[in-house]
């Protein structure tokens, strides 16, 4: 009778144990799942999405293209001004 008392209170043991751990497990889970919830809320707030991201860039790039393409048209112009000069100083000589 004594090895039957304690088998029962080893496995009654046993068994507190085991619910106390499935219950913290349990309540960890409900809270990262509560965590990646908010997570989920409150990341496009902090950071740009990828395609917002490539939109921006994309009409940068494009304004960036158009100056580049004025200014080497100036440079083209300015160019021939100063080719012309420097032909027309040749031609008086």
């Amino acid at each position: 009778m004594e090895t039957r008392l304690i088998i029962d209170v080893l496995l009654g043991t046993c068994m507190a144990a085991l619910g106390w751990f499935s219950r913290e497990m349990w309540s960890a889970v409900k809270d990262l799942k509560s965590d990646i919830a908010l997570l989920r809320e409150r990341l496009p707030m902090k950071y740009a999405l990828k395609l917002d991201l490539e939109n921006a860039l994309n009409r940068i790039d494009g304004k960036l293209d158009k100056i580049f393409d004025k200014l080497e048209g100036k440079a083209d112009k300015a160019g021939n001004h100063l080719h012309r000069r420097a032909s027309d100083s040749r031609d008086d000589q």
